[in-house]
Parts: C-alpha cells; structure tokens; sequence
C-alpha cells in the first residue's frame, strides 16, 4: 500500500448528538490543497450470530432513519467507556432476544460507511445461549419482533431479498461460511 500522504489539519465538532457527533475535517491533501470533509464520528457497535434450538435469532424492529421497519441480527453501540467487545455483545443479546450467549465466537469486524463515518462493527457468533428475561433498552426494542428462521432456511434469507441490513448479511454469510448454520450444527 502506498504512503498516506493526506494530513489532517484541524477539525471541529459541529454536532455533539446522544449517539454521534459531527465534525468538519481540514485535510491537506498530496498537492497542496486544503479540503473540507464532514465526518460522522460513532461509538462502534457489536453484532451477534445466535443460534438457538435450531434456528438463527433475529429482531424485526423499527427504524426512524428508514421510517421502516428491518430484520437484523441482535446488535447495539459499544458506548460504555472500558466495556469489553464480548461483554457488549452479551448485553445486546439479553436486552434484544433473552439469550445468554455462554461462548462467543469472533466472526470478523467492518467498517459500515468509511465515506463519511468511522463507525466499526464487529461481530460474533453464539450457540450454546440460555433463555433469560429480556431486558429491553429502548421503545425500539419494546415493540421489536423476535424471529426465529430454522437453520435450514437461511441460505433462502441469504438470497431472498428478505434481508437488507448490511451486519446482518455479512454476519450471516460468515457464520454459514465457517459452518456454523449447517442444520445440524
């Protein structure tokens, strides 16, 4: 790889959100020119691949950004300072579906949008969860749908047009990739 020869100059905070904040970079770039690039600064998040009884887990649940609604794998932002990645996933996974992931498997991490925003996703895998209590973190979260897809459909949710949110595909395809959703599994 070549020599990053970009250097950022100064930056400013211009939104400071509950989730994200906003800045205004000054880059200097290889010729010489100052440029300005809007970036969207986020905490990261945690995704988890849950199989339980047979099935994958996911959440349909609402979206204001889309006014829609999308079925996801259970995820959420890793916002508490010095909280582990593996703990994080643990408590999305309680308060989205009720299930205590005993082991987790890494699957792998992305960057979401690296056109304008830093946010990391990492996700893991889990199929040795417990059923406990929900504990449910948001109205979003309050009036989601828990779905439960038997393993030997997912190849059809992989490829059926029913799922549209980027962690859920890659966390699927990775788990199906590493075996994991073999129905036997």
């Amino acid at each position: 790889m070549g020599e990053n020869k970009f250097v950022v100059e100064d930056s400013r905070v211009v939104h400071e959100g509950k989730i994200v904040s906003t800045e205004i970079l000054s880059v200097r770039t290889p010729d010489g020119d100052l440029v300005e690039r809007q970036v969207v600064r986020h905490p990261g998040a945690v995704a988890v691949v849950a199989i339980h009884d047979g099935c994958v887990v996911l959440v349909e649940q609402y979206r204001a950004a889309l006014d829609d609604t999308l079925i996801e794998i259970p995820a959420g932002k890793t916002d508490i300072p010095g909280e582990f990645l593996e703990t994080a996933a643990r408590r999305e996974l309680i308060e989205e579906v009720g299930l205590d992931p005993q082991s987790l498997v890494f699957l792998g991490d992305f960057i979401t949008a690296a056109g304008f925003c830093d946010e990391a996703l990492t996700i893991f895998a889990s199929n040795d969860c417990i059923e406990v209590s929900r504990q449910v973190d948001g109205v979003e979260e309050e009036y989601s749908e828990i779905l439960r897809i038997p393993l030997a459909e997912v190849d059809g949710w992989l490829t059926g047009g029913r799922l549209r949110d980027a962690k859920s595909l890659i966390g699927l395809f990775w788990a199906r990739d590493l075996g994991l959703l073999a129905p036997s599994a």
